[in-house]
């Protein structure tokens, strides 16, 4: 595996702009809360650490990951600079693991097709929850960290477009 005991949310902080100017817009998904809180956290942290203002990041909290549309495209329209739809599916006995990933992938994509706000994909899709811990602050980082660090850059993108 090419992921294997790598730290992928690694990056050069003096690369990052300056997130003061911004308005940050999270939605996290209370399903397997005990990952999308870390990820919560590990974004959150990093866009205060590149000068957020904790009164410029409004959070909410949808039922699951599917509910992160809705969430995500009402957030959109609270005059946030950027969103970040943050979840966690885990594989399953059933189809429902496809569905509920497809039908998010494509949401969140649609969401940046259709609007000028964008939306960074933040949901874990593993095939264990052990895949999940090791992504969510574990030995692979945490994937709230990069979407973080994501949405600073789209927040310039769209500010200089």
């Amino acid at each position: 595996m090419a992921t294997k005991k790598q730290n992928l949310s690694s990056y050069d902080k003096n690369t990052i702009p300056n997130a003061k100017d911004f308005r940050f817009g999270i939605v996290v998904s209370e399903w397997n809360n005990n990952i999308t809180d870390n990820l919560f956290k590990g974004a959150f942290e990093t866009l205060i650490k590149h000068g957020a203002l904790p009164k410029n990041i409004t959070s909410w909290n949808v039922p699951g990951s599917y509910e992160l549309i809705y969430g995500s495209k009402k957030m959109q329209e609270r005059n946030v600079d950027v969103v970040i739809a943050i979840g966690c599916v885990i594989q399953g006995e059933t189809k429902h693991f496809d569905f509920v990933c497809d039908a998010v992938s494509q949401g969140i994509k649609d969401l940046n097709v259709l609007h000028d706000t964008p939306v960074i994909f933040c949901v874990l899709t593993d095939d264990v929850m052990q895949q999940s811990i090791d992504r969510s602050g574990g030995i692979h980082g945490n994937k709230g960290v990069e979407a973080a660090v994501t949405a600073i850059k789209m927040a310039v993108l769209r500010q200089n477009a």
